[in-house]
């Protein structure tokens, strides 16, 4: 079987799996069952599969690399694509729910609070990237800018670990996690990179 059939059959499993989080969600919604503190559930639990799906998505290229599935790359707009779905249940779980669209006081906390400005900020940055994700927008911005563009996701990931970070103050062992599998994922992109460099430097033996 080829490649192409593989991805193909294998997309609608890919995409269901990605929709799991917010079946189980909507379970614990319908049932009553988000504990003492149903805002900070919602706000915790979209924030969390967010910041999962940006880290998956990240580790597309690495693994595609690694383990010579070069096919990986065709699931990564759908997975990108999910992180923005899950970043926009997490910032309506707080404008919504928590500020019932209170835009004065939302304004008030994206300025005052600085973990809430550095994920305001990684939202914002996100936009274009899911609006930019189609085969038009590549072909129409070019594929030099739309990778310069893209490369955001970089920035967003460190910012989304940060804002966690700051969010949780005491017990930051599950941010912590997060934060050493971004180092990973960055750090395998700068040692490829650098490894790349240095062969190309190196003269061919004749």
């Amino acid at each position: 079987m080829s490649p192409e059939r593989i991805v193909a059959i294998a997309k609608p499993f890919v995409f269901a799996a990605c929709l799991i989080p917010f079946a189980l969600l909507a379970r614990k919604v319908l049932n009553d069952d988000l504990g003492a503190n149903p805002v900070e559930t919602l706000n915790r639990y979209t924030g969390d599969w967010t910041l999962r799906f940006l880290l998956i998505t990240l580790a597309v290229t690495p693994l595609r690399q690694l383990a010579g599935w070069p096919y990986l790359v065709r699931f990564r707009r759908m997975l990108g694509l999910f992180a923005f779905f899950y970043v926009c249940l997490h910032f309506l779980s707080w404008s919504w729910i928590d500020k019932v669209f209170d835009w004065d006081e939302i304004v008030k906390d994206v300025i005052k609070r600085p973990f809430i400005t550095l994920g305001f900020t990684c939202f914002v940055l996100l936009m274009p990237l899911a609006a930019t994700s189609t085969n038009a927008m590549v072909r129409r911005l070019g594929g030099r800018r739309w990778r310069a563009l893209h490369r955001l996701v970089y920035a967003i990931g460190i910012g989304g670990v940060v804002h966690y970070l700051w969010l949780v103050k005491s017990d930051i062992r599950e941010p912590l996690v997060y934060a050493a599998i971004l180092v990973f994922l960055l750090g395998y992109r700068v040692w490829h990179y650098l490894r790349r460099r240095v062969a190309a430097a190196v003269p061919a033996s004749p």
